[in-house]
Order: C-alpha cells, then sequence, then structure tokens
C-alpha cells in the first residue's frame, strides 16, 4: 500500500462524509415520533411537528415571533442581579455555566420580557428558554418577571408568560427559592390592579415555577401533551406506591382534573388568547366603572 491510498484516500473520503453529514444536519431534524422531518416544513409549521403534532420547545425570540401580531415586538431590559452570589461548583463552576449558557442563547438569563400587540391588544409578554441551564429560574429570573409585571400594571396592560423550566435554579440556592414568593406577591399587585394575567404552560413547566407563578394566572391554558407538575413522576410513583397512568402529568390530563383552564394549539395562542383579553379588559372595565359609582353615591350621602 502506497501513501497515496493509505494517507491521501482516506482524508479525502473524511472530508466529503462530514460535509454530508453536516448538510443532512442542516436539512433534516428529527421528532420523538421517531420521524426524519424536513427542517423547513417544521420551522414553517411553528415546530410543530407535522407528523405526530409534537410541540418542540421554542427560544424566547421564536415565541414572541409566533405569538405576536405581524411578528412585531420589542424586548424591554430587565435588571441584572450579581452572578454566582454564592461562589457555587459543583461539577462545573456555576460562572462557566452562565457563560455557556449565555453564549448558547444570546440572553443574560433565561428569561425575556417583551411588548407588543396581540389581535391589536397591547400587552407585556415573557417566555423562558430551556436551553439557558434548563430554563430554572434564579434571581436574575425573578427580577425580570417582577420587572414586566410593573410594566404591565404601570401601563395597565395586560401580562402573558409563557413558562418552560425545570424549577428553581439549585445553583443559587435558597435566592433561587426566594423568588417563589417575590413572583406571588407580584401575581397578586396584578390581580389588586385587575390586570390580566394569563399563563400558557410549554413543555415542560415543573418544580417551583409551577408551585408559584404558573399556576396562579387568571386563565391557565396549556400547549399539546406538555408536562405539567411539581415532582417527578418516579419520585410521586414511588410514594404513593401505585402505578400511575401513561398520561399522568400531560396537559390533557391536569385539564380533566381541573388544573388547567385550556389545551391550545401554537397555531391559535394569538387568536385564542385575544379574544379572552377582550372578555377580561371589558369585564375590568366595567367593574371599575361600578366602583366608581359605588364611590361617588357614598361621596352624596356623605354630603347628604
Amino acid at each position: 500500500m502506497n501513501w497515496i491510498s493509505k494517507f491521501i484516500k482516506p482524508k479525502i473520503k473524511s472530508l466529503f462524509e462530514k460535509k454530508s453529514s453536516k448538510n443532512e444536519e442542516n436539512l433534516w431534524t428529527t421528532c420523538g415520533c421517531k420521524n426524519l422531518i424536513y427542517k423547513e416544513d417544521m420551522e414553517a409549521n411553528l415546530k410543530v411537528c407535522p407528523k405526530c403534532g409534537a410541540h418542540h420547545k421554542l427560544t424566547c425570540k421564536e415565541r414572541f415571533e409566533t405569538f405576536f401580531d405581524n411578528k412585531e415586538f420589542e424586548i424591554i431590559q430587565t435588571p441584572l442581579p450579581k452572578d454566582d452570589p454564592l461562589s457555587f461548583e459543583d461539577k462545573k463552576k456555576y460562572s462557566d455555566r452562565l457563560k455557556t449558557a449565555r453564549k448558547l442563547t444570546g440572553q443574560d438569563d433565561a428569561v425575556l420580557i417583551a411588548k407588543g400587540k396581540v389581535q391589536n391588544i397591547e400587552i407585556i409578554a415573557g417566555s423562558q428558554d430551556f436551553r439557558f441551564i434548563g430554563g430554572s429560574f434564579g434571581a436574575a429570573s425573578g427580577e425580570a418577571f417582577i420587572a414586566g409585571a410593573q410594566n404591565a400594571i404601570a401601563k395597565n396592560v395586560p401580562y402573558i408568560f409563557f413558562s418552560c423550566s425545570g424549577g428553581q435554579r439549585m445553583m443559587e440556592s435558597s435566592i433561587a427559592l426566594m423568588q417563589m414568593s417575590r413572583t406571588a406577591l407580584a401575581v397578586n399587585e396584578l390581580k389588586k390592579k385587575n390586570v390580566p394575567f394569563v399563563v400558557v404552560l410549554t413543555n415542560p413547566t415543573t418544580g417551583g415555577v409551577t408551585a408559584s407563578w404558573a399556576m396562579l394566572g387568571d386563565i391557565l391554558i396549556a400547549e399539546p401533551k406538555a408536562t405539567i407538575g411539581f415532582a417527578g413522576r418516579r419520585v410521586i410513583q414511588d410514594t404513593v406506591r401505585e402505578t400511575l397512568p401513561d398520561e399522568f402529568q400531560t396537559a390533557e390530563y391536569v385539564k380533566d382534573h381541573g388544573g388547567i383552564d385550556l389545551v391550545v394549539e401554537r397555531q391559535y395562542l394569538n387568536s385564542t388568547i385575544g379574544t379572552l383579553l377582550n372578555v377580561l379588559l371589558k369585564k375590568a372595565e366595567a367593574q371599575a366603572k361600578q366602583d366608581s359609582n359605588v364611590t361617588v353615591d357614598k361621596s352624596l350621602q356623605a354630603v347628604s
């Protein structure tokens, strides 16, 4: 065997193999149904599998593009607390994990807040990117959520949030757990001001996110087959020592058992939420008018 057949030919062959693999990766994607899907078909279908209907995860900006009217929105800058307050380290430094996640997502944290219109109604919306350390909820996420609520109250516009998270961020320990009460208080302020708060639970919504703001919406909507729960299926099954149904913790199962209000396909979220907001805003307007009339009546009685 000469040097051409021994070294040159294998090198050329490997180059073509890599190129072919790269092209294939760019053109095709896979789904849990084990079908090979043409990537353009998946994108055109809002990242919903055209074969089985599975709703694949979206980035925050992709979520906003699929939701806002005409794909038009403006990102709202939110406070960013100090990184790695506990100097946490397990197999890897938390600060390094943050750098990797920021490079991957192009975001400072898992949560992004934006403003735009839905069915011509001005709203504030929030979204979580699961690629950012599993969409985990820490101090920066809490600040972003609260900033979104404050903007909604200040502008007196509805607040819509898309959850996609494994729960609170363990690298921040009790600081992350504190965000559960802080976000619940923010939701309470929205309710005091009669500002509609709608949560769309996407796959997955679990842990401390489910145990706090994600289940406090005026209306709770989920995407089909989304996993919704607090503890994991295996943990629950080992605790209750019973075999759980196959559909346990799916959006449809949770809806059937009264946990959420609606299961809505991604393509209909804009129109469905727009209709619901019209109803909620008219109700809020009527309530405000009634409260005003009561105040006037009391004032007249006091004068007389």
